[in-house]
Order: C-alpha cells, then structure tokens, then sequence
C-alpha cells in the first residue's frame, strides 16, 4: 500500500514542532498496541500543530495520526526483538538539525521559545523519546525492505499489467549539461574577507560572546541564529578542511581562521563523543570583485569557443574546467532534482530555473547556450556558466523502451510498498490491538482491527 511508503514523511512533519498553545483535554488511553499505548494527549499534541501550520480544522486528521503512531509502535516493537537501536548521538544530531531549522524559521531563538512557550533546551528534553522511536522505525522499515531488489523481467511484467488508459504520460523532457565557472580571487582580494573574520576571532578571545558574534555577523545561513551551531557531525558530514580542524581541536578551544569554498571560517568545538565533534562557527563569504568577474568570463568564453568549434568535447570540458562538483564528474549532465535517487538525466522543462529554460528553449539538441551570469542557488555565489542541450524529447505516453528508468523506479516503488504492506499485515494478525470507541470508525484504522469489533462499535453507534 502506497500510504506507508509516505507515513513518515508525515509523521516527521508533525513532529517537527509542538504548538505553544496548552491542549486542554482529559486525557485517555486511545489505543494499546501489544505492550504500548498510544495517549489521547499523543494524538492532540500532534493536531494542534497541524493547525499551528496554518491548516483548517479537520477532526478526521486525528484518524490518520493514530494510524501513524500504530504504525511506529509496530515497528519499534519488532525493532526490540531485532536488536535495532540509534545511538544517544544521532538522536542529538536529529533534534539538534531540527533545532536549527525551526530557530531559523522563527526568526531566532527567542522568538522560537516565545512560540514554544519553554526554552529550547525543555523542548529538547520533551522531543527526545519522540524523535528517538521515529529514528528507530525508520530503521527498522529500512531493514524490512533491504534485501528487496527487482529484475527485469518484474520491470516487463510491472508495465505489461498496467491499462493502457492507465499509462502515464510525460511532458517535453531534456538532457541539459552545464560548464560553470566562479570568478578565483586573488590574495590582496581576499584579504578584506580574511581580516573580518580575523577581527571577529580577536574580539571572542578578548571577551565578546560567541553566540552573539555569530547571530549579527556569520554568513552561514543555516547556523547563524542558531550562535554559530551546527550540532554533531561526523567526518563526512562537512567538507574536508573543516573536518580536519573540527577533529584537532579540544572542546573550548579556538581554531585560527581558514579557508573553504564557502569564505573564511573560524569555529570552537564545544563537545566531542566518539566519532562525532559539536561545534560553532562563524562565516565570512568572500564575494567577487569587478575584476574577478571580468577573468571568470574571459576564461568560459574561451571554453565556450574550444567546445563550440569541436576542439574540447564537452565532457571533457566539464570534468576539466567546470567549478560545480556535482556535475562535473558526471559529464557535465545536471540530473533531476527529484529523483537524484535513480540518477535520471532526464528533466522535464517545467522543472527548469526559468533562466535555464530560456537559455535552450530555442537551441536544437547537440547546440550550446552563449554563456550568462548566474548564481549558485545552493552556495548563492556568483559566477558564468553556459548550457549544452543533449536530447530533447517529445509529449508522449510511457514505453518500456523509451522510459525504462522511469517504469523501473515505479515497480520499485510497487514492489516496496507490496513488501512493507504485508510485513504490517502480518503483524496485525499476531499482535493484541485495541482502540478508543471513537476511532472504530476511522476509513483510515479499518485494516487495524479486528471486523467484530468494528461491527459492535457501528452497532452502537446505531
């Protein structure tokens, strides 16, 4: 059944914050799950932050989280008897991600406490056993499908059994590759950059807060309102030179200013356990100049020309000139932002920046855009880059043989929920539920009790 497939994703949404305004209800046992049970309280919680999101009421919303928190029990009761565990940190680093996240939607963590009406470190305390059983059923689901692959002949048999008024159909989709290329400053350029970050450093050693630092001056946004906190990390989680000075340095201490692609850091380590390191930092992005700008340019536009006239190909180009590194080793070819899990290079139009759009719209496939200044929406650095059109394909109703990706990953996707679905089935059989009278006639909790039951709760609804 496809609702598994996505009940995390909706019970990680509702989890995300609790709603600052006191639930006001007698409280009850909603329903009991083998050992556990599951609080009216639980299911209130989670339904007053529907509504905290801007949602209109909707009382049959309380039916579907009680479907997601049976799920989870299941799924943490199996875990137990599986040996699956999350360590104390990844449950830190989870909330601490969280954390981070809502202080900046907030506009800060005063703002976010007077919103939560506790302060974040209450909040913390009250997500812990939350977060923890999420973390551990998304374990345990992962473990229940793991060994699951498929075949080609289960991708043939999969398309053949769909109607064919039933096929999908796709829109105009594109192969696009990129070349890109950010302006490289020089050293007198950069040091403007360097002696900001370095003046902020000397102000912490001589007595300024750090946190304080961090909210008005670092450049990170994903940390600044946070003090500088990135949480823990482990050694992949950050690029290289930052891992390197994160796992040399001792908690309290200060590291000298350094370089990455993203401007100049400094950061203080503020605890380690085991192979994780939490610490703060502050960021001052290095931005280009006129002249740096006028170099990048005179440098892709002589790329340009070498591919244009057939001299470089653009593969080749790409893997040695082009400054996004998640493109470059792969040819050039920009993949799809929505299903980076396949790897498809295949893009719908309609999914294009519109400045992408417009610069192949009027190429025909094989033929490059005239390079044009962009920015990096993920590092919002500015630089050139110019545009090859590979493919273009036409409106057209799925086939196996044009659209063998796209039909493998939905048997996938069909043969996983198929898996995980008999998985529940079968442990609903074996394992003791009961619910509230007032959630019996939930459409959504059918599968979840036994039919007597839900013919004595219609009986008395009668």
């Amino acid at each position: 059944m496809k609702k598994y497939a996505g009940i995390f994703a909706l019970l990680m949404l509702y989890l995300g914050t609790l709603s600052a305004q006191e639930v006001k209800v007698i409280d009850k046992v909603a329903a009991v799950v083998g050992g556990s049970i599951i609080l009216q309280s639980d299911i209130e919680m989670q339904y007053a932050q529907y509504l905290s999101e801007g949602n209109n009421p909707d009382p049959s919303v309380r039916c579907l989280i009680l479907e997601q928190l049976l799920t989870n029990k299941l799924l943490t009761q199996q875990a137990v008897i599986d040996s699956i565990e999350v360590g104390e940190d990844e449950v830190d680093d989870n909330i601490n991600n969280r954390l981070r996240y809502m202080t900046q939607r907030a506009g800060g963590q005063e703002q976010l406490e007077k919103f939560l009406n506790r302060s974040l470190l209450q909040y913390k305390e009250e997500m812990r056993p939350a977060v923890k059983e999420q973390l551990i059923a998304e374990r345990m689901q992962a473990s229940i499908t793991e060994k699951t692959g498929i075949t080609p002949q289960e991708v043939k048999r999969y398309f053949e059994n769909i109607p064919s008024d039933s096929l999908p159909n796709y829109n105009t989709e594109v192969e696009v590759g990129e070349l890109v290329v950010f302006p490289s400053l020089t050293k007198e350029e950069k040091q403007p950059f360097y002696d900001r970050a370095e003046s902020l450093r000397m102000g912490i050693k001589a007595g300024d807060d750090f946190g304080t630092m961090a909210r008005l001056y670092s450049q990170d946004p994903g940390s600044a309102s946070a003090g500088g906190d990135l949480g823990f990390f482990d050694r992949s989680s950050m690029v290289k030179q930052f891992t390197a000075i994160a796992f040399r340095l001792k908690p309290g201490e200060i590291s000298n200013v350094f370089e990455t692609e993203y401007g100049y850091h400094f950061m203080q380590v503020l605890e380690r356990r085991g192979e994780q390191v939490r610490a703060r930092h502050i960021l001052i992005g290095t931005k280009p100049t006129a002249t740096s700008m006028e170099r990048a340019k005179g440098h892709i536009d002589s790329i340009y020309q070498q591919v244009k006239e057939s001299k470089l190909p653009f593969s080749t180009a790409a893997s040695l000139y082009s400054d996004n590194e998640m493109s470059k080793y792969n040819g050039g070819m920009m993949l799809n932002a929505e299903n980076q899990q396949s790897r498809t290079t295949y893009i719908p139009v309609d999914r294009l920046d519109a400045k992408d759009f417009a610069a192949i719209d009027t190429l025909k496939a094989g033929e490059y855009s005239r390079p044009f200044e962009f920015s990096d929406p993920q590092t919002q650095k500015t630089g050139y880059r110019f545009l090859y059109l590979k493919s273009r394909t036409e409106p057209h109703k799925a086939s196996l043989e044009q659209d063998y990706a796209k039909v493998k990953e939905l048997a996938e996707e069909d043969k996983l929920n198929r898996v995980v679905s008999e998985w529940f089935e079968r442990r609903r059989k074996t394992t003791y539920i009961r619910m509230d009278d007032e959630y019996l006639t939930c459409p959504e909790l059918k599968e979840w009790v036994k039919e007597d039951t839900t013919a004595t709760a219609q009986a008395n609804n009668e």
